[in-house]
């Protein structure tokens, strides 16, 4: 049995990673205890996951033309994802996000940079890599143009979409409607519901097509008009960036095996909670051999 093919288009950052005892208040200055740098964007992220957990995985995106773009598609090659169609933007710099980290949460400002510049004609000379997925798996550090014509390829070939909205923004109803699992977390759904101008019938089909993740409690489905939960796992939390990017990948790998959608959440469900007892979004992300292990555990 070959391994699922999953196509991933999204975003390639540099993670700018501060950690310390004390957020500061506006205008206040306080010690850090660590800094590093390690490879993030949500693209990057949930193709690694994903790749980790033995998919064959193409990542299209953009980067700089400078040394944090060479340092992430190396550390992408290394870690078995395709960078075969990452491009690099000359004149631009690769996307960075400063994140901060304290008592194993944290808060991101992104700065896209080169993410930016996949526009809707890159996705379009790219519909053959589209068409040959087995689930595409799309984010919203791109823009949205471009998720809009990935989405649109993909039902035009009858390939399965993931869509993670986040960042959160306000999306048009033709992408709600051809999206086949959308993957908001309670906050990003309630904005969504809020914010988008949908019908009663638009809104009971989001609902029915969204995975909704609930941080250690885990994820809810509606099917069939009714609320399902699937419990999550309890795990000592050192990081949590990338949890949500590793429940896509994994999600992804899962779905692609032709799992059950019950059976892959809770895969995705064991996969996020490993990967937050790491420090990193990519560094902590489990092998599938890792996910089976805690599940059978």
């Amino acid at each position: 049995m070959s391994n699922p093919k999953i196509v991933v288009i999204g975003s390639i950052n540099m993670d700018l990673v501060t950690q310390t005892n004390t957020i500061p208040r506006v205008g206040e200055t306080v010690l850090g205890e660590n800094f590093i740098t390690v490879p993030g964007g949500k693209g990057a992220n949930q193709a690694v996951a994903a790749a980790k957990l033995g998919a064959d995985v193409t990542l299209l995106g953009c980067v700089g033309d400078d040394a944090f773009g060479t340092e992430l598609t190396q550390h992408l090659q290394h870690q078995g994802v395709c960078t075969e169609y990452i491009q690099t933007v000359p004149t631009t710099s690769t996307g960075v996000a400063s994140i901060t980290l304290s008592e194993g949460d944290n808060s991101i400002i992104v700065v896209p940079g080169a993410n930016h510049q996949l526009t809707p004609a890159i996705v379009q000379q790219n519909e053959k890599l589209i068409a040959s997925a087995d689930i595409l798996l799309l984010q919203l550090e791109i823009p949205l143009e471009s998720v809009v014509q990935a989405t649109e390829l993909a039902q035009k070939h009858k390939v399965p979409v993931i869509l993670n909205p986040a960042p959160m923004q306000s999306l048009p109803k033709r992408l709600i409607l051809q999206a086949t699992y959308i993957t908001p977390n309670e906050h990003e759904l309630e904005s969504l519901l809020s914010t988008s101008n949908f019908s009663k019938e638009d809104t009971e089909a989001l609902k029915q097509k969204s995975i909704v993740t609930i941080g250690a409690k885990g994820v809810h489905l509606y099917q069939s008009g009714k609320e399902q939960h699937i419990a999550g796992y309890q795990v000592e939390a050192v990081d949590s960036t990338g949890a949500g990017d590793t429940f896509n990948g994994a999600l992804a790998v899962s779905l692609s095996n032709g799992v059950t959608l019950i059976e892959s959440c809770q895969f995705a469900n064991a996969a996020a909670a490993l990967s937050v007892t790491k420090l990193g979004a990519q560094s902590g992300m489990p092998t599938k051999k890792e996910v089976e292990k805690f599940l059978q555990s």
